[in-house]
């Protein structure tokens, strides 16, 4: 449950990063997408070190595990829908994950993120699909990265750990085999 607070917080990200727009492509849902987590990102990062500047990229060909020298990395989990563009179908998953790659220099930041995607099986040589995650993820996910930009690029101890996810009501269990994630290495099954 929401307090007034962050109910009225929430709606003011969500109300700074609506988009319109009646693009239908995987592609074009992308770049509709894109601004709302920047616009989210922006709002979060604010409140870092006075004077330093942070910059959120999509960036589909970071690999996990492998941050550039310099560079931090965060892998978080999250949940989302997914569409098969070939044949429609949709299925939801609370095993979709993230990787930051994230670098501070002279007060300049940079985040690289990447969703992994997933693919239908029911579909042969379906297409991998990007997620579609909720606001309200988005928000818990830069949540979580900024507070790990905050322990691994200005060196706090925040003491905390991570706020959880949305969870989506899943029926069927996960899929390894159309999992990105997964067939990475980098999949958190339990």
């Amino acid at each position: 449950m929401m307090s007034h607070f962050t109910s009225c917080l929430y709606t003011v990200q969500i109300s700074c990063c609506l988009i319109s727009s009646s693009a239908t492509s995987n592609t074009d849902t992308d770049r509709m997408a894109q601004p709302e987590w920047t616009c989210i990102f922006q709002m979060k990062t604010k409140d870092l070190k006075q004077g330093d500047t942070w910059r959120l990229e999509f960036d589909e060909i970071i690999v996990p595990d492998c941050p550039n020298p310099g560079w931090e990395q965060y892998i978080r989990n999250t949940c989302a829908r997914f569409k098969c563009t070939k044949c429609g179908r949709g299925w939801p998953s609370n095993r979709v994950m993230v990787v930051f790659h994230m670098r501070l220099t002279s007060g300049h930041g940079v985040v690289k993120v990447r969703p992994f995607c997933q693919n239908c099986k029911q579909c042969s040589d379906a297409p991998m699909e990007k997620p579609k995650i909720t606001s309200e993820n988005i928000d818990i996910l830069l949540e979580n990265l900024v507070e790990k930009i905050r322990i691994k690029c200005y060196h706090e101890d925040l003491g905390k750990g991570h706020r959880p996810f949305i969870s989506l009501d899943v029926k069927s269990p996960h899929e390894p085999a159309h999992c990105e994630a997964c067939i990475a290495g980098i999949c958190t099954r339990n």
